[in-house]
């Protein structure tokens, strides 16, 4: 059910799952077509779109015919792409932490996490950082009390109900239990990420050898 959109924001009440995404990606191509002169940008959350209106004026005169609107899902991609992580120890200093906590061993969460495929909804909090949906519900974490000052870029990560890659150093509060070679923004490409919103991806585990080559000389993503 979509509540009517308040201070520039469309909620669903709805957990996020791909009918959602595609409901939502239906209404920034809806928004980007039809009221592209009327709104500096469209953000995307999980559950929420926030639009920010060029003049209170074009908000109410989208308020007005919210009801009559009927958006089209858009179909979501196939596209699959393959990130290599290194789940050592070195690279994913929280690991053991992560797995005591579940009670489970450190090659459990590693087989759980790279098991799924998990679907691309959005970025944020950093350039580039990708927000994934589709952890399994047993490593669900809370995010940690206290943030680390400094998270490599690349790590990979656990925060509450979701997984990510930090696409730069930051401070952060996720869980990290590994790290990937991959360069995920490149502000020097058009477009600085090689990803969009309604592909997946899959973490493929790899050695720390491995892992010390393809730093020297970073590695694409690969297609499946």
């Amino acid at each position: 059910m979509v509540i009517s959109p308040v201070l520039g924001e469309i909620k669903w009440e709805s957990v996020p799952d791909d009918f959602l995404l595609a409901i939502q990606l239906g209404w920034l191509d809806f928004l980007e077509k039809e009221w592209k002169e009327h709104f500096f940008e469209a953000r995307q959350g999980f559950t929420a779109l926030s639009i920010s209106w060029k003049s209170a004026q074009s908000q109410a005169s989208f308020q007005k015919q919210f009801q009559k609107i009927k958006i089209k899902p858009k179909n979501l991609s196939s596209q699959i792409w393959e990130i290599p992580v290194c789940y050592d120890p070195d690279y994913g200093y929280d690991l053991g932490a992560v797995a005591l906590a579940h009670r489970i061993t450190v090659n459990e969460l590693i087989n759980l996490h790279s098991s799924v495929t998990y679907r691309l909804h959005f970025f944020g909090f950093l350039p580039g950082f990708p927000y994934l949906n589709g952890l399994p519900e047993r490593l669900h974490t809370p995010r940690k009390s206290v943030p680390d000052r400094t998270v490599d870029a690349g790590s990979v990560a656990i925060g509450g109900r979701q997984t990510g890659i930090y696409t730069q150093e930051s401070p952060g509060g996720w869980h990290v239990i590994g790290r990937s070679p991959i360069v995920l923004f490149d502000v020097n490409k058009n477009p600085p990420v090689f990803a969009s919103p309604g592909d997946r991806l899959k973490f493929e585990p790899i050695n720390i050898y491995e892992m010390e080559k393809m730093l020297i000389s970073p590695p694409f993503p690969r297609k499946r």
